[in-house]
């Protein structure tokens, strides 16, 4: 139960024991837990501008250094700046066609030079022009404030301004990309110093170095042996100097226009020259955004994988835990007292598939079995990880024939550790007791046609905690009492620990490859293997406790 602007009244516990609103969490249907942000590991996809939605490569984005060529950026108020068009009049060139000109503007060049006393001259036609120029929607700001001419093409060349530092920021660059490449291949011969020898019996491609010559080429490397070792390239040091200018007296003795001094959100929209004044103000492009994709970090499966256009706003991929995990609301509390009587707490659990699901409501684990669940999660983390690395070490070079694994020419084709989130417990200190149903309760799938479908449900036998059902809703009756050490005014939080089935549609790797050599036969051991029995822990914010004789 989450609000955009309020507290956070529910909140789910992630595997890695951090709490989090349903709506901040994501579910691994290949681990079956819940992820929340720092167990996914983020990765770009693509590249593109939010403006004209141009998608650019991630090759061609670093080139242009994470902005849009086209689409500017306001730099009064940071929005996005509009193309308007102008009809402006323009002196026709010598030898160009006279009839560009328009009708009404020779006309009106002919009557300005009857009326005229002044000395005969050659007369200069004049021609009308459709001009282009930037102006902001927002602030009414154009480029006419700063004297950036119009431009005749609505995607033109617009001038930069020039900085008095660029010089110097791109010898630094310069300098650095070299020391970068220096390093990196320092430690690329450190490391192949320390490689073992190969066997004393090659084969024919280990020999002729054929293998690895091709997959070079193909990854567009130039051969190792061509390689020169690079050295960094020198640059002047910047020196410290006591000789400051003097402040002029203007700065002292004038007044100040605040509407011709520039904010600081505007000095920091422009780090390359910060101007003081707002008539130095030039607009900059507008930077780019990009589509991510998350990715479970303890089995490496896409958890969240949008569509590459960036004018579509689906998922390809889209495991958000409302979608899989039952979504508990606080409905209403009575007030808590500090007699320790027991008041009537009221929750609504919604199923959000398309399955129904048996939910059972049991005591929250202590805490000796939560610190043996965290050793056995880390156990499964290093085992999982363990058996990936030696499947890749395997799979790649431990083939036989000498095949020439790909890690032998860089350490990037090796996998990586694996980065799992240390699990720990939960900071949630519990002073509230619950009084749990005696049995479990079904909770019907999700029909979204049953929202407009007018059908009486039947009476059916129902426990007695059960207070109202309706389509995959569920509202329960649960007893709370505050601890007597709970201060009054102090928050009451209670806990519980929702265990409920889940039906998984990701097919097992060992079912499917048994399925596909045998006859398919819908058996019922294949059934049991999809029927899961999840849990997850849920602590709920009661409110405060209200001290004696308030009602």
């Amino acid at each position: 139960m989450a609000f955009f602007n309020l507290l956070n009244r529910v909140e789910y516990a992630c595997v890695c024991g951090l709490l989090n609103p349903l709506t901040k969490l994501y579910f691994c249907r290949h681990c079956m837990k819940l992820r929340c942000g720092f167990c996914v590991c983020q990765e770009v996809d693509s590249n593109f501008c939010s403006n004209c939605l141009e998608n650019i490569p991630s090759s061609e984005t670093k080139m242009r250094k994470n902005r849009c060529n086209t689409c500017f950026n306001c730099p009064s108020c940071q929005h996005t700046l509009s193309v308007r068009a102008s009809i402006a009049t323009v002196p026709l060139a010598a030898g160009a066609d006279s009839k560009e000109g328009s009708p009404a503007t020779e006309d009106a060049a002919k009557a300005a030079k009857g009326g005229s006393t002044s000395t005969p001259g050659p007369a200069v036609k004049q021609v009308t022009k459709k001009m282009y120029y930037l102006a902001c929607l927002t602030c009414r700001w154009n480029s006419h404030d700063i004297g950036i001419p119009d431009q005749t093409a609505a995607t033109g060349q617009w001038p930069e301004p020039e900085y008095p530092n660029a010089t110097r920021f791109a010898l630094l660059l310069e300098h650095y990309q070299s020391v970068v490449l220096h390093d990196k291949q320092e430690r690329q011969e450190l490391w192949r110093r320390k490689m073992p020898k190969k066997s004393q019996f090659p084969n024919l491609t280990d020999r002729t170095g054929l293998t690895a010559s091709m997959i070079r080429r193909q990854m567009g490397w130039s051969d190792g042996k061509v390689q020169l070792k690079t050295t960094p390239i020198p640059i002047k040091e910047s020196v410290a100097s006591e000789d400051v200018d003097e402040l002029p007296a203007e700065l002292l003795h004038a007044g100040v226009n605040l509407r011709t001094v520039t904010t600081l959100t505007q000095r920091l929209a422009q780090p390359a020259k910060q101007s003081a004044s707002v008539s130095q103000l030039y607009p900059q492009h507008k930077l780019l955004s990009i589509k991510c994709s998350l990715r479970c970090r303890q089995c490496d499966h896409n958890v969240i994988k949008s569509e590459y256009n960036p004018s579509s706003i689906k998922y390809r991929i889209a495991l958000f835990a409302a979608y899989h995990v039952p979504d508990v609301r606080l409905v209403r509390c009575d007030p808590l007292r500090c007699e320790g009587a027991e008041s009537a707490l009221l929750l609504r659990i919604t199923n959000p598939t398309i399955n129904e699901m048996t939910v059972t409501i049991m005591e929250l684990p202590t805490v000796d079995e939560e610190r043996l669940l965290i050793q056995e999660l880390k156990a499964m983390a290093l085992e999982s990880g363990t058996a990936a690395s030696v499947a890749s070490a395997g799979g790649v070079g431990g083939g036989t024939g000498g095949q020439t694994s790909l890690t032998s020419l860089s350490q990037g084709f090796a996998r990586q550790g694996m980065l799992i989130e240390e699990p720990r417990l939960v900071d949630r200190a519990v002073n509230g007791t619950l009084k749990l149903p005696d049995s479990s309760f079904t909770v019907n799938q999700r029909d979204d046609s049953a929202e407009f479908d007018e059908v009486v449900q039947g009476h059916q036998d129902e426990p007695k905690f059960i207070v109202w059902r309706k389509a995959n809703h569920v509202v329960i009756r649960l007893g709370v009492q505050p601890k007597p050490d709970v201060q009054p005014d102090e928050d009451v939080v209670v806990g519980f620990t929702l265990q409920y089935t889940y039906f998984n549609t990701v097919a097992d790797k060992s079912v499917a490859s048994a399925a596909a050599t045998s006859t398919p036969s819908l058996s019922g051991t294949s059934k049991e293997q999809k029927w899961h029995a999840l849990n997850t822990r849920i602590y709920i914010n009661l409110g405060k406790l209200q001290p004696v004789g308030v009602e």
